[in-house]
């Protein structure tokens, strides 16, 4: 799959999108908590990916998978990260605190490439990196002065998803800026494969019920399989930071579906912050579309 600039963007808010409904399902959860949300949304990531993946890439698919390369090993790692702490921080505190700690990803992302790689942004990047930073920074100072619950202990745990996450788009640029023909999309199903082996022993004795499994299910699927792989492929597209920055609209989505489908009212400093944010993903794009006509 081969993609344009533009189509990567436009794919990549899709992706966010899709991403943004795990906040409100989890509100909907009966029985379910912590890490059994974890090994469930992470087994049916397996099953699915374990259909899709010999559909859109041939049979030979599980055949081709690079078990010697390190890079294959640290991607799945880095995903499996991301799958187990996301959600264990979302059954600690709101949506929107978790939300907000995830968005120092473009930061940490644009630090790691400038390290690792010897990538130079465009002011327009890291203009729009410092604005979204300010929107963040104003939301989680003031969700911190209201003394919001389990606020610091969801934040660490949150924390892993940005660090992990940022080392996995820096890991998939510089396996291609060495020429490796390296196909990263299987690591997201290493990545939930090693979540279910982590988390089933911390979920036993499991208690979701039927509905439960099925909300579950549909986050397997929906929320991480399709999403995730996709993402792989516009990150050989777009540079790490820009995926980063893009993947900031996960918060903006996030933070209203849970307003609007669990009735997590957010502060008026969320709304605020929420707004710098997504103007600045806004400008960084058009800016971006402007110099490339002229």
């Amino acid at each position: 799959m081969k993609l344009q600039h533009g189509q990567a963007v436009a794919l990549m808010v899709l992706c966010a999108a899709l991403w943004s409904t795990a906040g409100v399902v989890t509100r909907h959860l009966e029985a379910a908590r912590s890490f059994e949300v974890t090994f469930w949304r992470s087994f049916f990531t397996v099953l699915s990916l374990l259909v899709i993946l010999p559909i859109w890439q041939g049979r030979e698919i599980f055949r081709r998978l690079p078990w010697r390369s390190g890079y294959f090993w640290l991607s799945g790692l880095c995903w499996s990260i991301m799958f187990t702490a996301f959600m264990v921080a979302l059954t600690l505190t709101a949506v929107a605190n978790v939300l907000i700690t995830m968005a120092v990803g473009p930061f940490v992302t644009a630090l790691f490439t400038r390290v690792v790689l010897g990538h130079r942004l465009p002011a327009r990047t890291w203009g729009a990196i410092v604005v979204a930073g300010l929107g963040i920074g104003w939301m989680y100072g003031q969700q911190f002065s209201l003394g919001a619950p389990n606020l610091l202990l969801g934040s660490l745990v949150a924390l892993c998803v940005p660090l992990a996450a940022a080392t996995q788009w820096t890991l998939v640029q510089k396996s291609h800026a060495e020429g490796l023909d390296l196909d990263l999309v299987p690591s997201v199903l290493l990545g939930a494969a090693i979540s279910c082996v982590l988390t089933l022993p911390l979920a036993w004795p499991l208690q979701a019920g039927a509905q439960d499994i099925g909300l579950l299910a549909g986050l397997g699927l929906f929320q991480l399989a399709i999403p995730c792989a996709l993402s792989v492929v516009c990150a050989r597209v777009l540079k790490a930071p820009e995926v980063s920055l893009l993947a900031l609209l996960e918060i903006v989505f996030g933070i209203l579906l849970a307003w609007l489908g669990a009735n997590e009212v957010p502060q008026n400093s969320v709304l605020t912050g929420g707004a710098l944010v997504l103007g600045a993903l806004v400008a960084n794009e058009w800016l971006g579309w402007r110099n490339k006509r002229v």
